[in-house]
């Protein structure tokens, strides 16, 4: 039986093989903490991070909402950087509650993914 650590990260490595950012479409890789959210847009064929966005330092407000104003935050740096299409990778976390946040407010944000 595995755990839910080893859970994720086989479903990230699965993931992972059927992606990657380009130049033209950079990933979106999201990192969920218990206390934190995190968030990179990355190009892997130079291996560089061009935007990031993160809850730290931002006022103690429900989980959600912080994964929400990150998401708005990564579209608008995204696209004073340029960046307007994404492929958005979840990296291993199901598709609901900070992570699905996080998508839809970078969504409203302008970013297509």
């Amino acid at each position: 039986m595995t755990t839910k650590i080893e859970r994720r990260i086989k479903i990230k490595y699965r993931v992972r093989n059927k992606i990657s950012g380009t130049a033209e479409r950079p990933r979106m890789s999201v990192f969920r903490s218990n206390k934190q959210i995190y968030v990179q847009i990355i190009n892997d064929q130079t291996g560089t991070t061009l935007v990031a966005a993160s809850s730290l330092g931002m006022e103690a407000c429900p989980k959600k909402e912080q994964a929400a104003k990150v998401g708005a935050l990564i579209a608008k740096k995204a696209l004073e950087a340029g960046i307007t299409t994404i492929v958005f990778d979840r990296n291993g976390y199901l598709y609901h509650g900070r992570v699905k946040e996080v998508a839809d407010a970078a969504r409203n944000g302008g970013l297509k993914f």
